[in-house]
């Protein structure tokens, strides 16, 4: 049996709402072992909205879990002050520490993956919490510098070399050394993370029409195509022109797909993918998946957000699981 911890995500957005509601689906008691850490009052708050069809009961924090447990765990990380719709400070803490909580449930083997439900960047700057992104912070704490942003779908898959940068530092974020250390990361992940023996790779170039043989930027010669030519097998492929290789439907070809910055990959993938998409963290000991939408601030407490992404988050955390299984027992 394995065990999720959920996280609820900020609390003034549809996390608890889909948390709740991603449950009732997954939810079969002696098949998983289910822990949300929520607020008890913000629990039960989304539960007037969106009934919980399981059974569940509410732990305080730092009180062990039950192992012969068969109902869902509430833990009770502290009250709050929701204030639906709006990021805050208060909303910014208790993300933060459900995550933190949730990590080290994993890191202790007492959770064997999470799943995320959004954070507000604008409630993290409000608390102080120095990080762009849930990709960020949980790399912190594996205490990883090679870690990726990969998202995940059935259309297709896709990794990042740059994550939460604005578009005027990119280019000098991107040489052949990150480049090539990013196309190890993803296959790495294909491999061992998704049961793929030889994934093929297509890595998009930067700049319009990947450069042009350097008359519209020279970070493809420079630093893009050394590091694909550093990958002797042949699995890697490009720079591809990123208009025409996603007109083209040319993903179709690879396992994955390499993009140089965050809007590049993911405005073609949520097209496709827009309640389905998961996110992924690569590259650290931990599994942590997500939805691959945001907070939803404009529709929290109405009863109507889709859980669908955040229920294939956990298709896909359990995918990964059981291939990250399968390899250790090989040994």
């Amino acid at each position: 049996m394995k065990t999720l911890a959920f996280t609820c995500g900020d609390i003034n957005g549809i996390g608890p709402e889909i948390c709740i509601k991603s449950i009732n689906k997954i939810y079969k008691p002696g098949r998983r072992k289910i822990i949300l850490l929520c607020p008890a009052d913000v629990f039960e708050q989304a539960a007037s909205v969106s009934k919980p069809s399981f059974d569940y009961f509410i732990l305080k924090e730092n009180k062990p879990i039950p192992e012969k447990s068969q109902e869902v765990v509430i833990i009770d990380i502290g009250k709050s002050s929701q204030n639906r719709g709006v990021p805050s400070r208060q909303s910014g803490l208790i993300a933060f520490k459900a995550i933190s909580l949730a990590f080290e449930m994993c890191r202790s083997k007492s959770a064997d993956a999470m799943i995320t439900a959004p954070v507000s960047k604008k409630a993290f700057h409000l608390a102080n919490i120095n990080y762009p992104g849930q990709t960020e912070l949980l790399a912190d704490l594996a205490g990883s510098k090679k870690f990726m942003m990969l998202f995940l779908s059935k259309m297709f898959i896709c990794g990042l070399c740059t994550i939460h940068q604005p578009i005027k530092n990119v280019s000098r974020l991107i040489s052949r050394k990150s480049v090539q250390s990013f196309i190890q990361i993803l296959f790495d992940s294909l491999v061992k993370d998704l049961g793929i023996p030889n994934p093929r790779i297509a890595v998009l170039g930067l700049n319009p029409h990947s450069g042009e043989d350097g008359n519209i930027g020279r970070e493809e010669i420079q630093s893009i195509i050394p590091a694909i030519k550093s990958f002797v097998n042949g699995a890697v492929d490009g720079p591809m022109v990123p208009d025409a290789f996603f007109a083209n439907r040319l993903y179709n070809k690879y396992d994955a797909v390499l993009g140089m910055y965050h809007d590049q990959v993911l405005i073609p993938f949520k097209m496709m993918n827009f309640n389905t998409g998961v996110n992924f963290t690569a590259g650290i000991q931990v599994i942590r998946t997500s939805p691959d939408h945001g907070t939803a601030f404009d529709i929290s407490g109405k009863g109507i957000a889709d859980p669908s992404s955040m229920i294939e988050a956990v298709k896909w955390a359990e995918k990964i699981l059981a291939n990250r299984r399968k390899i250790s027992n090989a040994r």
